[in-house]
């Protein structure tokens, strides 16, 4: 059996879903909210990001991860989030929830603005680990989560895809959503070689996020 490239990232053990477990079940607060490189806080921890086109599910998913209802404010209007926001992982690190790129319902100007904040931030944030991109099951890699991988190869920012609301499709499709997913990969030299499955909604893939980003250096 050929083993596929961009496995799917497994299930962590019982000591390393504990260690992910704990971090998430500690404090997690919300810091500042950002509109301008100048009012980033200090790169003095290791921070992990997550990036995602406008209504991927990045507030859900970040709300499921620390396991509180409000954390991460969601949205029915795509585009609403025009902040980098952050937000305290106990006392050592920090999660980030960048504004979501692509469509957004706001005037041209104010798109442009935090479009720019965000690839400044991708491109010279000394202290980020590991960026999330967020790809819809539903869709797959579109050409502006193309734009963003780029990005983070060009900045050697290693990423890793999340595909969200996997269960709002059947079992049958994901075969061809990961193939076309992939693909996509394969061409971005700083993709990291795993792929994560989640469900905000049902707590699929959860744990094995945490522990990632527990286990990051």
């Amino acid at each position: 059996m050929t083993n596929l490239p961009f496995p799917l990232a497994e299930e962590p053990d019982g000591a390393i879903r504990e260690t992910g477990r704990k971090l998430f079940a500690g404090p997690v607060d919300f810091l500042k909210g950002v509109v301008a490189m100048e009012g980033l806080p200090p790169d003095d921890r290791p921070e992990v990001c997550f990036a995602g086109r406008s209504n991927v599910g990045k507030s859900s998913l970040i709300n499921a991860l620390t396991g509180r209802k409000a954390l991460a404010r969601a949205s029915n209007t795509p585009g609403r989030t025009q902040e980098i926001n952050y937000f305290l992982l106990g006392d050592s690190g920090y999660l980030v929830d960048l504004p979501g790129y692509g469509f957004a319902n706001a005037p041209l100007p104010v798109v442009e603005k935090w479009q720019r904040l965000l690839k400044h931030y991708l491109s010279g944030r000394a202290s980020l680990r590991r960026a999330f991109v967020l790809i819809d099951a539903r869709h797959g890699i579109k050409a502006v989560d193309e734009e963003i991988m780029t990005l983070l190869d060009r900045s050697a920012v290693t990423f890793q895809a999340v595909l969200t609301k996997i269960d709002k499709i059947r079992d049958s499709e994901r075969d061809t959503v990961l193939t076309q997913v992939r693909d996509r990969l394969s061409r971005h030299p700083a993709a990291y070689p795993e792929i994560v499955l989640t469900s905000s909604e049902k707590g699929e893939g959860i744990a094995t996020l945490r522990a990632i980003i527990a286990g990051l250096p």
